[in-house]
């Protein structure tokens, strides 16, 4: 089987192109199919499996917006990097809603191209392989309704095994839904390991105030699936480099009730998916999906959404390349104290700040 990554470079301009492809080819190691116009490059996208695709949208003969429908409705997985002259123009935006992926200016910085397709073919990798979880997930779950018919009638011939068989349930259970929720902070390149490091902040900071281990692993828990409702939510919103609209924001809004909604027929879930669906309330109500404030927000979720944004500030992510200094969340979270943050978690987390 041929590993070799494979990348359709679109582009008319003679002299780049055979530029771009010798370098692609030689330095990178790809495979590169070279097309000079829109229907010879559906063409080829439609025969082969191809990872990646490089176009040039200031091609004069090109319709950006029906090319890029076509590929999407070819292979909605599919990343498309964009040679443009003016990446904040109204047709940039337009083509990011669209789908692409990210933009290189000319002249061109192959620094930056290289960098763009390892991420980008990274992504298309995890992307692929999120959609076949789903359907594994799909025909596991069936398979498990099955399993679950088989195993009422052995309780009903003998209790005995009940315990063993309800662990071995909610292990499998388990261990899908938290590969499920792993592969979805991989969709993004930026925020890998988003909920391992979450956890990792809720759990010092549930230590220092002397909470209970069973809370503290529900604590655990509930970090490490808090991120699931968006399996909801495109790529494109996700990995969007600019601010969100109105409706790209409402869409944001509502994975923690996507989450729970997902969680919500595995019972032995009940108290972390609580934690989960009030993971970004904001102590003065200002938060969502529901507006609770104060005390009516669970201590765990409060917990949750200070290490949450502590993560996020102390992370690059696609709208903020660079992240914020330790000093500067700190800062930050020193000022939200009491209107974003309960007051109490954030007295403890100054204490454990340089642990993190």
């Amino acid at each position: 089987m041929n590993d070799t990554p494979r990348i359709l470079l679109v582009d008319n301009t003679e002299i780049i192109t055979r530029y771009l492809r010798e370098k692609l080819i030689i330095e990178g190691g790809y495979s590169v199919y070279l097309e000079l116009n829109a229907d010879d490059a559906l063409e080829t996208f439609q025969q082969g499996s191809l990872d990646l695709i490089i176009v040039n949208f200031d091609m004069p003969d090109l319709d950006s917006i029906t090319f890029i429908k076509k590929l999407k409705k070819l292979d909605p997985h599919c990343i498309i990097i964009a040679f443009i002259k003016d990446k904040s123009s109204s047709f940039a935006k337009e083509l990011l809603k669209l789908g692409v992926y990210d933009f290189i200016d000319q002249p061109i910085s192959m620094d930056k191209l290289f960098f763009l397709i390892r991420k980008g073919i990274e992504l298309h990798s995890l992307t692929v392989g999120h959609y076949k979880l789903v359907q594994s997930i799909q025909e596991q779950n069936i398979t498990l309704q099955k399993q679950n018919t088989l195993m009422a009638k052995r309780i009903e011939e003998s209790t005995k095994h009940l315990t063993k068989l309800y662990e071995d349930l909610r292990t499998t259970y388990m261990r899908t839904i938290k590969v499920l929720a792993k592969t979805i902070d991989a969709r993004d390149h930026y925020t890998h390991s988003h909920s391992e490091n979450v956890a990792r902040y809720a759990v010092t900071i549930a230590e220092e105030m002397n909470l209970s281990l069973k809370d503290i692993e529900l604590i655990r828990e509930a970090c490490e699936l808090h991120d699931l409702g968006k399996i909801a939510i495109e790529d494109n919103i996700l990995s969007k480099g600019s601010g969100l609209d109105e409706e790209e924001w409402k869409k944001i809004k509502q994975h923690p009730s996507a989450a729970a909604e997902i969680l919500e027929p595995l019972t032995f879930l009940n108290d972390a998916t609580a934690l989960i669906r009030q993971h970004h309330e904001h102590y003065d109500g200002s938060g969502y999906p529901t507006g609770l404030k104060g005390e009516e927000i669970l201590l765990g979720a409060r917990i949750i959404h200070l290490a949450d944004a502590y993560e996020a500030m102390r992370s690059a992510r696609s709208y903020r390349k660079i992240p914020l200094s330790k000093e500067e969340a700190v800062a930050e979270v020193k000022k939200n104290s009491g209107t974003q943050f309960d007051p109490k978690v954030v007295e403890v987390f100054l204490k454990v700040a340089d642990k993190l």
